[in-house]
């Protein structure tokens, strides 16, 4: 199967495109930056931006199938970079798509799409999008969401993919940013410290991407409708993080903060980032402050009934490996 990868350059975009190539397939990554890795590893590499709808069509053309994991990640910025790359780089999918007639897009959602601030404790596709999102990131993903699953039918078959927490080796999202924290000793529990996520190992998801992929075809029962993916089981968030930060020889979180200061701080941080225009991002926001306390983990079953997903690294392993690969990298060429 000739498939293109969207983003194939990015932290789960790799791991897709690597894990279709192991499997036979012909894989092109297309990302706005160079990777001679993924060629050096079978991959063929065009560059793009999402933004070019002719230079996506052109992309799509003779592919069977497209992923498309490109997004613009994050809780802050301008949101017009979030509407170009989120909203209309998946409009050019889609379009190049039905242009090219390509018959199978599987797109990279996020549960965030669904986040109301309340828990939600496996919870499964009945959730609906809240009336109002709290950030811009998983406004557009929804928006997004909605091109993939609308643009399903007779030639098109699309399907929806939310993993939530991605990490592992590679991360250049959630953990840098977590070890940062702690090195700093900035980290604080929100909330009660119990709640319960689901989190999704790097591999996992990529596992996910594949099986929806290599099921998928105009007709099926399961396209055109958005599915939870994540690891076998949910951890309890602040306990896990603790565990991975001491197997890394970091500072453990151990102060707590209540939501409502923690959402409050964040209002506050959110008004003072756009009235000083200050670069970067607020260390706290109340989108942040509120996934940070509440519970939200998510049945597998659907996904499992549906395309055969099975997550094939359990949890012990995956931080076997997050850890064999970043202690190095946090501890130094020293070891502490």
């Amino acid at each position: 199967m000739r498939v293109l990868v969207t983003g194939g350059g990015g932290f789960l975009g790799r791991a897709v495109a690597l894990r279709l190539v192991g499997l036979g397939h012909d894989v092109t990554s297309a990302a706005r930056g160079d990777y001679p890795e993924l060629r050096a590893l079978g991959v063929r590499t065009v560059r793009l931006d999402l933004g070019d709808s002719a230079a996506v069509r052109a992309a799509a053309t003779g592919m069977d199938a497209i992923v498309h994991a490109a997004a613009k990640a994050g809780v802050w910025g301008p949101r017009e970079e979030y509407e170009r790359a989120n909203v209309d780089g998946t409009r050019h999918v889609v379009e190049a798509c039905r242009a090219a007639g390509v018959p199978r897009l599987v797109h990279t959602s996020s549960p965030s799409v669904v986040f109301d601030g309340r828990d939600h404790e496996n919870a499964g596709n009945d959730l609906l999008y809240p009336a109002r999102h709290e950030a811009v990131y998983p406004e557009t993903k929804a928006a997004a969401e909605r091109l993939v699953l609308g643009a399903n039918g007779r030639e098109l078959a699309t399907i929806s993919l939310r993993p939530h927490l991605i990490w592992g080796p590679r991360d250049p999202h959630l953990l840098p940013r977590l070890f940062e924290r702690a090195r700093r000793g900035l980290l604080r529990i929100v909330g009660s410290g119990r709640n319960r996520v689901s989190i999704t190992y790097v591999d996992n998801a990529a596992e996910a991407h594949v099986a929806a992929l290599l099921s998928l075809a105009p007709g099926a029962a399961w396209a055109g409708r958005a599915y939870f993916v994540n690891d076998a089981e949910p951890v309890v968030l602040w306990q896990w993080l603790n565990g991975l930060l001491a197997r890394l020889g970091l500072p453990q979180a151990t102060r707590r903060v209540p939501l409502g200061v923690a959402r409050a701080a964040g209002a506050i941080l959110e008004t003072t980032w756009r009235a000083l225009r200050l670069a970067g991002e607020p260390p706290l926001t109340r989108f942040v402050a509120a996934q940070l306390a509440a519970s939200h983990w998510y049945d597998l079953a659907p996904a499992r009934a549906a395309f055969g997903y099975a997550p094939p690294v359990d949890g012990e392993e995956a931080l076997r490996r997050t850890v064999e690969w970043w202690g190095p990298r946090v501890r130094g060429p020293g070891g502490e």
